[in-house]
């Protein structure tokens, strides 16, 4: 019986790793790329696999010079000061942000 913990898929990995890869291009991260990088630390905080995401994550951060702690304030900050994610065009489809203008008839 293998007692090992072998590292698991995420089904969001494809995604999350296109949004890791635009992190590190940043050389001055806006808003959303604090956000994101936030939200994925999260994400993959104790998860057993995406290593590779994990250290870009780490890696981001250190290109940026900020810590955790203190990118979780600022994305406090971000968030108090009334930031609103935009949808991308799929995440829209089948949620009430394609009727939204039609509520106005």
């Amino acid at each position: 019986m293998d007692t090992g913990n072998p590292d698991q898929s995420h089904p969001l990995y494809a995604i999350d790793r296109d949004v890791v890869d635009r992190l590190l291009a940043a050389e001055v991260p806006a808003d959303d790329h604090l956000v994101d990088a936030a939200r994925l630390l999260m994400r993959y905080e104790g998860f057993p696999g995406a290593h590779d995401l994990s250290a870009d994550l780490a890696k981001a951060l250190r290109l940026w010079g900020l810590t955790r702690q203190e990118l979780h304030a600022r994305t406090r900050l971000i968030w108090e000061g009334g930031y609103r994610p935009v949808p991308a065009a799929a995440e829209a489809v089948g949620s009430s942000f394609d009727t939204a203008d039609q509520d106005q008839a």
